[in-house]
């Protein structure tokens, strides 16, 4: 039960990674999550609408399903086989403090950012609204999420995935540093 419940090691996780990325490869898919977003679309008719959904989304069926096997694999993982606790370094969690984060290193999420409560509160809300569009905007303006161009673009040898990847890091790095100071002050 301890191999289901512990964190996988790198030596066995990334190796495992690869060899999706082979198979996927090896019988011409590309993975992708943020894809599912427009495939999703199509479905509901959003190619009435726009050109960019006008696609025959029922080749992308396979990747729905992977969507579907995350989904349910996350909430079997949530609710059976983990804590919901995540070990945070002990200088983080001081410094999130200073935030108004208590919660690092006591809930997968921090219940000041991701309650229920929290809905009712116009800046977390804000915060939540305006960080989701974000997200959702960068994805799709740089074709495609974080782990679609770390792990598929990259495996691809893909040169936008490389610049991709380097400017997510590169915006990580400037949000952490910068921007969540400001927010969160």
């Amino acid at each position: 039960m301890d191999l289901i419940m512990e964190p996988w090691p790198w030596y066995v996780s990334g190796p495992l990674i690869a060899l999706t990325m082979f198979v996927l490869l090896f019988v011409g898919k590309q993975f992708g999550m943020s894809s599912n977003l427009r495939t999703a679309c199509s479905i509901g008719g959003a190619g009435k609408v726009s050109e960019f959904f006008r696609f025959d989304w029922k080749s992308q069926r396979w990747n729905l399903i992977v969507v579907a096997g995350a989904i349910i694999g996350g909430f079997l993982a949530n609710q059976y086989l983990s804590s919901n606790i995540v070990a945070v370094n002990p200088e983080i969690a001081e410094k999130l403090e200073t935030y108004g984060i208590n919660s690092a290193g006591e809930a997968y999420l921090p219940t000041e950012l991701f309650g229920a409560e929290q809905l009712t509160n116009p800046k977390v809300l804000a915060i939540l609204l305006i960080g989701g569009f974000f997200v959702g905007f960068g994805a799709r303006y740089a074709g495609g999420c974080t782990s679609g161009h770390a792990i598929s673009g990259l495996s691809n040898l893909q040169l936008p995935s490389l610049i991709a990847v380097i400017g997510f890091f590169i915006g990580g790095l400037v949000m952490i540093h910068f921007l969540y100071p400001i927010i969160f002050n």
